[in-house]
C-alpha cells in the first residue's frame, strides 16, 4: 500500500493506466461529492464491501479514499489480503481534498 497527499495521488493517478478509483465512504457522505469517476464502496457494509471486492480485478491499480484517510487504508490493506497488487491511499482524504467533486447518482 502506498499513502499519498493530494498532489501525489493526484499525479500518480494521472500516471497510472487502467487505475481504478474506489470510494469507501457512506452513502450520506458520498452525497456530499464524490471524485470523478468513483466507484462507490461502503467499507462499513463490511460483508458486501468483502464480496465486492473480491470481484474486482485484482492486477489493475485501486487509488482509494475516504473521509480522514483511515478507513481507506485498512480497505487497501484488506484489498492487498485478498490478492490486489496495486493500492494508493488518500491521506487525509476528503477532509483534505481541495480539488473538483462531483455529485453522484445513486
Amino acid at each position: 500500500m502506498i499513502h499519498h497527499s493530494q498532489e501525489d495521488w493526484i499525479a500518480a493517478l494521472a500516471a497510472t493506466e487502467n487505475a481504478v478509483i474506489i470510494d469507501v465512504r457512506t452513502p450520506e457522505e458520498c452525497a456530499t461529492g464524490i471524485l470523478e469517476n468513483a466507484i462507490m464502496l461502503d467499507f462499513f457494509k463490511s460483508e458486501i464491501f468483502q464480496q465486492e471486492i473480491a470481484e474486482l480485478d485484482k492486477s489493475k491499480p485501486y487509488f482509494v479514499y475516504c473521509r480522514s484517510g483511515n478507513r481507506s487504508s485498512h480497505a487497501c490493506a484488506m484489498m492487498e489480503n485478498m490478492g490486489i497488487v496495486k493500492t494508493v491511499n488518500l491521506v487525509g482524504g476528503m477532509n483534505a481534498w481541495t480539488g473538483p467533486k462531483v455529485m453522484p447518482t445513486f
